[in-house]
């Protein structure tokens, strides 16, 4: 319940395939990955991988938001590991976005603002 009053924007849940990529401290790609979201907003995602992501990293994500390709680039937050009780292999990462262009932050607003109208349908 805290988390959400530490929250700038509001999340809205979603599943979607992205491409990722690890960045080093010189800006070089360290290593790429598939992945899906959790859930959305307009400062960041929650980013489900099959492998452990560190807390700061830079990542470069591509985003298919309908008819849209967004690029985003975002830092890693937290990491949440796999339930232990379950037979889950994903990891979570919390990526809060750093740099998003002005056509992507509009893509990504619409796109939430249909997610939100489908859900109270």
């Amino acid at each position: 319940m805290q988390d959400l009053k530490r929250r700038k924007f509001e999340r809205s849940k979603t599943l979607n395939l992205v491409d990722y990529i690890i960045l080093g401290e010189d800006g070089r790609h360290l290593s790429r990955g598939m992945g899906r979201t959790r859930n959305v907003s307009e400062g960041g995602l929650l980013l489900e991988t099959h492998r452990l992501l560190e807390d700061g990293q830079i990542v470069l994500i591509t985003l298919g938001l309908k008819e849209d390709m967004v690029q985003l680039r975002g830092r890693i937050m937290h990491q949440e590991p796999p339930a232990s009780f379950s037979e889950e292999t994903r990891y979570c990462a919390g990526v809060k976005f750093t740099a998003v262009n002005k056509k992507g932050i509009e893509a990504l607003k619409k796109y939430i603002q249909a997610l939100k109208t489908s859900n109270r349908t």
